[in-house]
Parts: structure tokens; sequence; C-alpha cells
């Protein structure tokens, strides 16, 4: 090779080089996550602080590594709609405890739920979506705490408020019909009502806060993502959020939508009670002492679980009439049916988290009242 020929061999190495790194397409620029969880300084003064969503935050597009879910039936809250999401720290994943238990999410963790309403007409513009509140919980080494923000009129910002408060919403629903309700916003001690596990140790009762909704029994089915769909236990798994090796409910052991007419009648108000009551009628759970166990894999051929055929005799201040729990094909006489239909806060159920009157659900237990058989 001349002098000549290894002077442009090396030019032409030199230009190969530099052009390679000037294209587009052989450099990737690694995202980062704007998600900031100091385990130190939660809860922040401001919902914006935590940098869960991307843009203007009242549009709720969640930020990279958050994400969006949805149990196969909803807890009703006076028709708010829910948007819930997720956020676990890089390089951490959950773990199953079985179908019915709620997955195990790592320290660092955030489950995030905003309330909101569509078509509401006592805002400007009338027929405007207006949000309400964004509940948060983080896993501490410590626990779980809460961590409410509640929305400002511009729908700008939300500020951490665990006192608790009453709003007046007004929004017209699906079958153009006005509905309205002082929507209540939980203050600490309620938000601990639902979600405290009393566990005794030692002699000493020991109380603990846990989530609710996460359990494989709930998210066993398909969720549209935006750009796909699918079933949402595999999108953990996917994207790292949830150990590989896990076990999938089966059909059996699966909660449905209550409102699908589609599913037998059973199986939706076992789902019913299980998303609005098993939280708290549990073992070491708020109304432990009451009979009814309404977890959906405790009430599988287990009516009495579900207060059928159980009698009331031990609580007082109730019309005499109500003499079962549940009364088969006798609605007047079934306590259940009585407390799920009144919003008298002394009788009412749930204890917290409606005010009004859910009627689609309950006409579902109506329904599922009258398909019973007679007691023994």
């Amino acid at each position: 090779m001349t002098k000549n020929s290894s002077k442009y061999l090396i030019l032409f190495i030199i230009s190969v080089f530099f052009s390679s790194c000037n294209k587009d397409d052989n450099y990737t620029e690694i995202p980062l996550s704007p998600i900031k969880v100091d385990l130190t300084q939660v809860p922040y003064p401001k919902l914006s602080d935590y940098g869960f969503f991307e843009g203007d935050i009242k549009n709720q597009s969640p930020s990279l590594g958050v994400l969006p879910y949805a149990p196969a039936s909803s807890l009703f809250t006076d028709y708010a709609h829910k948007k819930r999401f997720v956020w676990i720290p890089e390089n951490k994943k959950a773990t199953q405890n079985g179908d019915m238990n709620v997955l195990e999410l790592p320290v660092g963790s955030a489950l995030i739920k905003t309330f909101y309403y569509d078509n509401v007409q006592n805002v400007s513009p009338v027929g405007a979506s207006r949000i309400i509140e964004t509940r948060i919980m983080i896993r501490k080494s410590s626990g779980w705490i809460f961590a409410n923000y509640v929305w400002n009129e511009d729908q700008t910002e939300a500020n951490l408020d665990l006192v608790g408060s009453n709003t007046l919403v007004t929004w017209l629903d699906e079958n153009n019909t006005i509905k309205s309700t002082n929507y209540r916003i939980p203050n600490e001690a309620q938000c601990i009502v639902c979600h405290k596990k009393e566990v005794l140790v030692g002699g000493s009762e020991v109380i603990s806060y846990i989530p609710i909704g996460i359990k494989p029994q709930n998210l066993n089915f398909d969720y549209n993502y935006g750009n796909e769909t699918k079933n949402q236990l595999t999108k953990w798994v996917e994207k790292g959020y949830l150990e590989s090796a896990i076990n999938f409910p089966s059909e059996e052991n699966t909660t449905v939508d209550y409102n699908d007419s589609s599913k037998p009648i059973d199986k939706r108000a076992r789902s019913y009670v299980d998303i609005n009551c098993a939280h708290c009628h549990q073992e070491e759970r708020h109304c432990d002492y009451r009979p009814m166990r309404f977890g959906f894999n405790e009430t599988l051929n287990n009516e009495p679980n579900m207060g059928v055929c159980v009698d009331t005799q031990d609580m007082q201040d109730f019309p005499n009439e109500l003499n079962r729990i549940v009364q088969p094909q006798n609605v007047s006489q079934s306590m259940l049916f009585y407390r799920i239909n009144t919003t008298n806060e002394a009788y009412r159920m749930p204890l917290h988290g409606r005010t009004i009157i859910h009627t689609e659900g309950v006409l579902l237990m109506k329904d599922w009242i009258n398909s019973l058989h007679d007691c023994n």
C-alpha cells in the first residue's frame, strides 16, 4: 500500500466514524422517569410533586413507569368515575399470595386513585368534567400510609388534605337524568376504617393498613391500554411489576363485573359484596364481629356467609320485621337489603364511601334475594 493510499484509507475511516455518530438511528436516548417518591419526605404537599402525570395533570396522562389498572367490579362511591394507577420502583416486583389476597407490593410503591364526574352541571362551563380528589397509598418500610389530595376549582392542582370535607356535585348521568350528591371527601380516620387490619402480637393489638382492590381475582381480565388490550396480570409481569412465576386464578375464582347481566346472578351478587363489603367483613377487620364473610372465595357455595337465613337477633333499633340478614324471596325482611337501601347514616352500609343510594346495586341484590330458595 502506497503512502497516499494509506492516508486516504485513514481519512475514509474517520469520515465513516463521524458520519455514523450523527445518524439518529444509531443513537438511542434512554428516557428518564420524572417520578419522585422520597420515603423520607412523603406525603408531599401537592399532587404534582410526585411527577405521576405528564403534561397538564388534570388529563391524568401517566408518566413513564406508571401503569393504569382496574378491578373487574368497582367500589360504589356516589357514582364517581375512577382512574387507577400503580407505580413500583425500578428493579422491584410485587409478589402473589393467593387469588383473594392483595398483591404484596414492594417498599416505595404507590397506588393512585382519582375520583371525578363527567357532565357536571354546577361548574363553568356547564357540562365539563370535575376531578374531586386523588387518593394515594404509599408503601413505606413501616407499612402503608395515606395521602389524599383535594383538587382546586381551576383543576390545575390538588393539595394534601387529610382533614376531610364535603362538596356539592350535580351531574347529568348516562340516561340524561340530573343527579346530585354532597360528596364526602374522607378524613384519615375514615380511610383507616376500610383499610385497617388488626392482628394480635404478643397479646397486644397491632393495626396495619392494606390496599383493597389489587387482588389477582380482581385483575384477571383484559384491559384496554390504548395501544393494546391485554390481561392485566400478564401486563404486570411483562412490565416487570409482578413476579413471572404467578398462578392465574381459575374462572371460578375470578370476580366479574357486577353490571354485566350476561353473568350468573349469584356470581354478580358475590362480586358486588366482595368489592363493596368484604374489606370490613373479614377476620381481623372492622366488622369481623358480624357473621357475614363477604370475600369472593368465602361465598362460593356458602350462602350463610352471604347472610342467607342468618338471624339478626343481636342487632338493635331496627324494624322488627328484619329478622334475617337475608330472607330468601323477601327483601322487606332482609337486613342486608334494608341497609344498602337507606341513606340514614346510623343504618346505611357501607359505613363510608356513599351518601346516596346505588340504585343499580340495590336492584341487583333484590334480584339475587328473589332468586334464592326458602330456608330449611
